[in-house]
């Protein structure tokens, strides 16, 4: 029986007006933050009642054959675990997705939005968590049932739903052991967590940057004191901290300056580059709310995919030690504490890259001062494998069917740790990533949304290179 694709889109579709959006909304309710940013997570339930509403939606479908299972391993977070055995095929294809979510910026929402309240405005469904990644459960298990309502050759299905990858996929590498019997060795992994440049086609992720984080202290009294009294004698912990800042980055151009951060570009992930800076165009400048003014770091858009998605970039994302503006008074305070997020290049060791770091920064501190840096996480980046020629024809094919344009190839400059980890594990696997994250959908900030129709097509065109890797397989 031929694999029907308009068949797919009208079910996907109507189910997730029917069924998928109006629970997807009462996921978006929940506060369930990841664990790095929730120290309560183990007591307050709000884990537990995410994965149970994504449960008890994939039990009410009623699936023939789908196994479903929460995992749990004790002091880490559950994971939901799904099984669908093949038809006519024994290969396995692994999907992922993950339910935790970021913090919720409540304050910095516009009028009307809020984190946890679900509003749909213009295809759009906003709040937190229904892109990143709250949709991937709903979309695996609709691939899932439209090839066995056409009741077409299909393989082997695994589906795992992590909740702990916002704080950096920690538990994971546990659990794909503990399950790795039941989870066997697949042919074709499919992440639903990624990005997209546009809502018009079907994109493909072609490599994930690194990220490395870790908290700078430079401390130089044991007591604040007033600041006419003590400026000019004690040294500023600020000033000191700008001055080891510099050792790491240029504050002129923003250029990483630690060797071991910096890798050669490879020449066809500048070809891929620049094929997608000609489909975006200055939209991908335009995509962020840029005050009045404000100029990007270039005008060049190739350099801009670049920067992002090849090359390493550092972001000061906390600080301690300085009081509000409104209460800070005339001292010279005691130390003062960055908070550094530094994305490096897909094809460089996050663990040597942090080592490097530390050493420099806390290397010969100005007037002796006591400088710590502290690492908090190493994560490595990810490339694509290359892909089979099936599976890149069938992803042509599937795209333009579904989206009347020809699929494209995007870096990404954020990390999915889970795809370093699922590469060592499957080396001989081939890898569908993509996700709906696409222009203003703002993942981890305000206003975040799902673009409805980009996950029904995305749904449908995953639907299509499952029942081609069954037919592949058999031929």
């Amino acid at each position: 029986m031929a694999f029907d694709l308009k068949q797919a889109q009208h079910f996907i579709s109507h189910e997730y007006d029917s069924s998928v959006i109006p629970t997807l909304c009462k996921y978006i309710e929940i506060p369930n933050q990841s664990p790095a940013y929730d120290p309560a997570w183990q007591t307050n339930g709000l884990q537990e009642r995410a994965i149970e509403l994504l449960e008890n939606w994939v039990r009410s479908r009623n699936v023939p054959g789908l196994a479903i299972e929460v995992v749990k391993i004790p002091e880490r977070t559950p994971v939901i675990f799904m099984t669908l055995e093949g038809k006519e095929s024994t290969e396995t294809v692994l999907l992922y997705g993950h339910l935790d979510k970021q913090p919720p910026l409540t304050e910095a929402w516009e009028q009307g939005l809020g984190p946890y309240t679900p509003v749909i405005r213009d295809g759009k469904l906003y709040g937190r968590g229904g892109a990143d990644d709250g949709y991937s459960t709903f979309s695996s298990v609709l691939v899932l049932e439209a090839l066995l309502k056409q009741n077409v050759s299909r393989p082997r299905a695994v589906v795992i739903i992590e909740a702990r990858e916002e704080s950096g996929s920690q538990d994971l590498a546990a659990y794909v052991d503990h399950l790795k019997d039941r989870i066997g060795t697949p042919s074709l992994v499919v992440c639903l967590d990624s990005g997209c440049a546009n809502y018009e086609q079907f994109w493909m992720t072609s490599s994930l940057r690194g990220c490395i984080m870790g908290t700078l202290t430079v401390k130089v009294l044991k007591e604040g004191v007033h600041s006419g009294h003590g400026s000019g004698i004690v040294p500023s912990s600020f000033r000191i901290i700008r001055k080891l800042l510099n050792r790491i980055e240029d504050p002129d151009t923003g250029k990483v300056l630690v060797p071991e951060l910096n890798k050669e570009i490879p020449e066809f992930r500048i070809v891929q580059q620049k094929e997608a800076a000609e489909i975006v165009g200055d939209h991908l400048i335009k995509e962020f709310p840029l005050t009045d003014g404000t100029q990007p770091v270039s005008n060049d858009l190739v350099e801009l995919l670049l920067n992002r998605n090849w090359r390493p970039t550092v972001s000061y994302v906390g600080i301690d030690g300085v009081p509000p503006t409104a209460t800070g008074g005339n001292v010279l305070r005691t130390h003062t504490s960055l908070k550094i997020s530094i994305r490096v290049p897909p094809h460089v060791d996050a663990e040597q890259a942090h080592a490097a770091v530390k050493k420099i920064l806390e290397e010969n501190p100005p007037y002796g001062a006591h400088v710590t840096y502290t690492p908090h996480a190493a994560m490595s980046g990810w490339q694509s494998p290359a892909l089979s020629p099936w599976l890149e024809q069938t992803i042509a094919d599937a795209g333009h069917a579904v989206f009347g344009k020809k699929h494209a190839y995007l870096g990404e400059g954020g990390t999915i740790p889970f795809m370093g980890l699922l590469g060592l594990k499957f080396p001989k696997a081939q890898f569908v990533i993509t996700g709906v994250l696409g222009p203003q959908s703002n993942a981890h900030g305000p206003n975040e949304f799902l673009h409805i129709q980009m996950a029904k097509n995305v749904t449908s065109v995953v639907t299509v290179i499952l029942a081609e890797h069954a037919k592949q397989k058999l031929t």
